[in-house]
């Protein structure tokens, strides 16, 4: 199905090959126009294509007989849901239908990688790390400018409606406070990961920042996150939401 809606070349059948069905998706030359309409692309002449690995999203494509157009659970701008209830909240009266999956098992969206002409390129990081993608194919460039391609480049993007203060040691008065670790007591504290585990943390995160913006603090601070392997995808989720990235 993928192949018929996107010109997948050598790369993109590596990448699948390891982590399809999986999180990752491909920003690809759009195959077949007329399986996917203008408003879904866009306009634009790319598609981005992925293969969900749940039993759930599976049934209702296997059901369907071919590809399924979809967009996040979530009002733009607003943090991913990551619980059935959350998804729910985000789309109230405006879904028809909703299919409990059960919570994320990852909690973070998909990877995001152009291949298009010239070198691949990172445009949004995720569950899949680029080491594991560059194991495979190679380098990966800078992400481009335009947001249009790949969802959760806007600058900002993942947004509670409490703003972000991030690399904090400990709360100041009137915040929230995500921990990643050791956590100080409160009413308004959640650990995103007690034993520092990147994993664990790259799924709590979205639920975590819903449950301390329901305090309606002054701010949220978070705690700082180490950089390497799935910390880029949770750090560029927490620049996006305190607008740091552009």
């Amino acid at each position: 199905m993928a192949a018929c809606v996107a010109g997948l070349d050598d790369r993109a059948r590596r990448l699948a090959d390891a982590f399809w069905p999986g999180p990752v998706t491909f920003v690809a030359p759009i195959g077949d126009a007329s399986l996917v309409c203008d408003l879904a692309r866009a306009g634009l002449n790319t598609v981005a294509v992925r293969a969900p690995s749940h039993p759930v999203a599976q049934a209702v494509i296997a059901a369907l007989g071919r590809p399924l157009v979809a967009p996040s659970a979530n009002r733009s701008g607003r943090p991913s849901p990551t619980t059935f209830a959350d998804a729910v909240a985000e789309t109230g009266p405006a879904a028809a239908v909703a299919l409990d999956g059960g919570a994320c098992a990852i909690g973070l969206e998909s990877t995001v990688v152009a291949l298009l002409d010239g070198p691949p390129r990172l445009l949004r990081p995720g569950a899949i790390t680029r080491a594991e993608i560059e194991a495979l194919i190679g380098p990966l460039a800078e992400a481009e400018a335009d947001a249009a391609r790949s969802p959760g480049r806007l600058t900002r993007h993942y947004a509670p409606n409490a703003p972000l203060r991030l690399d904090a040691e400990a709360p100041r008065p009137g915040e929230a406070y995500l921990a990643f670790g050791r956590a100080p007591a409160g009413d308004a504290v959640f650990n995103l990961s007690a034993d520092g585990d990147l994993r664990e943390a790259a799924a709590n995160l979205f639920s975590t920042l819903r449950a301390a913006d329901a305090f309606s603090p002054a701010a949220i601070a978070v705690a700082p996150i180490p950089e390497e392997g799935l910390g880029e995808a949770i750090n560029d989720r927490l620049r996006r939401a305190a607008g740091y990235v552009g």
